[in-house]
């Protein structure tokens, strides 16, 4: 099933081979989980990740102005580039809880480094859930010990399932790419459902690789995958408090050390990139309520950043979204949001296309059979590309339709 469905959403790509284990795949690495009672469900909540000997690290976090209390431990305990350990629960945020809040954190590193055997700062820390609840941190420090019991470096799906809130789908991948003659893995394990909105996107995703790779190398390839996939990827426009990405690197895979400015650290970062994506498309279509991947194309821009304000009006706007889940083709409502992105468009310029079909071409309406159009816009898979005509610039930037399901789930989520 994990090979089905990995090959399904992830079609192979040039000098990238796809290989089951998730965060397991590459070499150093053991993973465990624990049932804390945070969930009502009683479902696994905790989830430990750790490296057999310290490994370079690299991580990015919200850029909301409010942070949760485990994203201001970590962007610390990462700026040294070394860490042992990710510690991550789920169904409390630790979001808004104050010195208590930042205390637990800390708690959590300190309780993982005395299990295995690292200091406090080597230990990366994640909390995802409901906002503004008091933190349990007692039921974490005793699931600690537990999720270290378990740790093993043998698969399982239970590891990404704990990450999990309002998800209706674990969300892992791994590949393997070869640089200078050497196999190099990386795997990832994703969680986002809703509040999902650049920069970052309410997500984790935590990646494992064994390549030999320095720190300074290893953040700019971090940089450049999310800006790239999680950075273009939005479901309700809300920006969360608890975003993070984090990578380990374990330098057991016995490449020639990566560095900036070379062929491997390009091949390594076209890599990571295409981790990163798959988990970000990942994250959409498993989107509160979702029934579409809407993949939205801006080209002819004068720039980039243009190109991207542009796809994410049209991404965010509520009725583009509510259009596609109907099967409505409205593209008045794609070129209105293209309108008011505050990029100088000009309506002569515009060609919008949907699912292939010419709808609206340099400001001319085009004659579209609609009983027709909208059996197109039956499939999961939209695509909407906009040409501004403006320029050569392009960017792609990826959302769900929005249902009534998502209107339930979010109505009754602390209920």
């Amino acid at each position: 099933m994990f090979a089905f469905f990995r090959a399904y959403f992830y079609p192979e790509v040039h000098g990238v081979e796809d290989i089951a284990g998730g965060i397991f795949a590459p070499a150093g690495f053991k993973a465990g989980t624990a049932e804390c009672g945070i969930k009502a469900t009683g479902r696994p909540d905790l989830v430990l990740i750790v490296s057999d000997e310290p490994s370079v690290c690299a991580g990015m976090f919200t850029s909301n102005r409010i942070k949760g209390a485990p994203v201001l431990v970590s962007r610390e305990n990462v700026k040294d580039g070394i860490a042992r350990a990710i510690i991550a629960n789920s169904g409390n945020a630790n979001v808004c809880n104050g010195e208590e809040g930042l205390s637990s954190a800390i708690s959590m590193t300190n309780d993982v480094a005395r299990l295995v055997g690292c200091e406090p700062t080597d230990v990366l820390v994640a909390s995802t859930g409901v906002i503004g609840r008091t933190f349990p941190i007692e039921k974490v420090e005793n699931g600690i010990p537990r999720a270290v019991d378990s740790l093993s470096p043998v698969y399982r799906d239970t590891i990404a399932r704990a990450i999990m809130t309002t998800d209706t789908k674990p969300k892992e991948t791994s590949v393997e790419v070869d640089i200078g003659g050497t196999p190099v893995r990386i795997g990832a394990i994703a969680k986002g459902s809703g509040m999902i909105c650049p920069t970052l996107a309410t997500m984790f995703c935590f990646i494992t690789t064994d390549a030999v790779i320095e720190q300074s190398p290893l953040k700019s390839a971090l940089r450049q995958a999310v800006d790239r996939s999680f950075n273009r990827i939005t479901v309700d426009g809300d920006m969360s408090t608890s975003d993070t990405v984090l990578v380990l690197a374990s330098g057991q895979a016995g490449n020639g050390t990566i560095r900036k400015r070379t062929k491997s650290f390009d091949i390594f970062t076209d890599a990571l990139t295409e981790v990163s994506l798959r988990m970000a498309k990942a994250i959409v279509q498993d989107g509160e309520g979702a029934t579409r991947l809407i993949t939205i194309t801006v080209s002819g821009a004068t720039g980039i950043d243009d190109a991207r304000k542009v796809g994410l009006a049209v991404a965010n706007s509520p009725l583009v979204k509510t259009a596609f889940f109907g099967g409505d083709p409205n593209w008045g409502r794609i070129i209105c949001a293209a309108g008011y992105s505050g990029v100088a468009v000009e309506e002569s310029r515009i060609s919008i296309d949907v699912n292939g079909v010419r709808l609206f071409d340099a400001g001319k309406v085009m004659d579209v059979d609609e009983t027709e159009m909208r059996r197109k816009l039956e499939p999961r898979d939209i695509s909407v590309d906009i040409d501004l005509g403006m320029g050569e610039a392009r960017a792609t930037v990826y959302t769900s339709d929005m249902s009534y399901e998502y209107i339930k789930i979010n109505a009754e989520y602390t209920t």
